[in-house]
């Protein structure tokens, strides 16, 4: 007897699209910006706050997406489902992809898990939502364009007892990184905050979705990590959105 399909009628589509008819060729992902899990999967054995802990999500990110998109004329593709689900931002071959704890919370629903149960995962939600952007990304080179994939993260403001100074970090690695240079430049420049160079995290090989679109094709990438008490005011979330379009745009001009 075939399996169920993972998604039914009363779950979100994996792919979210904001601005799909954008005027500029950047293309802005979200890849935890959402929190739901499958009706199919229950809760996976989380409490209602854990599934809203930075465990479960970027919080602020699908917010910042939707400030940026239409400052910067750009397409947002984010998908709407918890990395504890499967986590878009990781190779689905990894274990990491789908963890039995995080930051010390077990995550019942993902222990013991079968290949048949991880592969059902990644063509439900994972494959989807990157096929869409590199669709997106194909379009706009077949249009003799050179797009520019911009990565929103956010992270929280202290990690076990350690505090995170950073207001923003910018996460890069291998492929052409001018665009993030350019970026951590121009952030210096306003010198009113602290910026972090791969603070708090360090873009590493445990990272997917910048490889995966950027890195190959030489396409100039940036990800960038809010702080998460920067996003939680909608007025403060619209001012730091207003700020980094402006250096954002202004980045981009400096490598073109």
């Amino acid at each position: 007897m075939p399996s169920q399909p993972l998604l039914g009628e009363r779950d979100p589509a994996p792919v979210q699209v904001l601005n799909e008819d954008a005027g500029t060729n950047i293309i802005l992902v979200g890849d935890h910006a959402g929190n739901a899990i499958p009706s199919a999967l229950g809760d996976l054995g989380l409490s209602p706050a854990d599934r809203h802990r930075h465990i479960a999500w970027d919080l602020g990110v699908r917010a910042l997406g939707e400030h940026l998109s239409p400052l910067l004329d750009a397409t947002f593709i984010h998908q709407p489902f918890s990395r504890l689900v499967i986590d878009c931002n990781r190779d689905p071959r990894s274990p990491t992809s789908i963890m039995e704890a995080s930051d010390g919370t077990p995550v019942p629903g993902n222990i013991g898990l079968g290949a048949e149960a991880r592969e059902a995962r990644r063509t439900a939600i994972h494959e989807p939502y990157h096929a869409r952007i590199a669709w997106e990304m194909a379009r706009r080179r077949g249009h003799g364009a050179r797009p520019v994939l911009v990565a929103l993260h956010s992270f929280t403001p202290v990690l076990g007892a350690t505090p995170r100074p950073w207001q923003l970090g910018i996460l890069h690695h291998l492929g052409d990184t001018s665009l993030s240079h350019a970026t951590l430049a121009r952030l210096r420049q306003d010198g009113s905050f602290k910026v972090g160079d791969n603070e708090p995290y360090q873009m590493d090989g445990m990272d997917y979705t910048v490889p995966r679109h950027a890195y190959e094709n030489e396409l100039p990438y940036l990800e960038v990590e809010f702080r998460q008490d920067l996003l939680v005011d909608p007025g403060e979330l619209h001012g730091w959105a207003t700020r980094f379009a402006r250096w954002l745009t202004e980045a981009i001009a400096a490598i073109s």
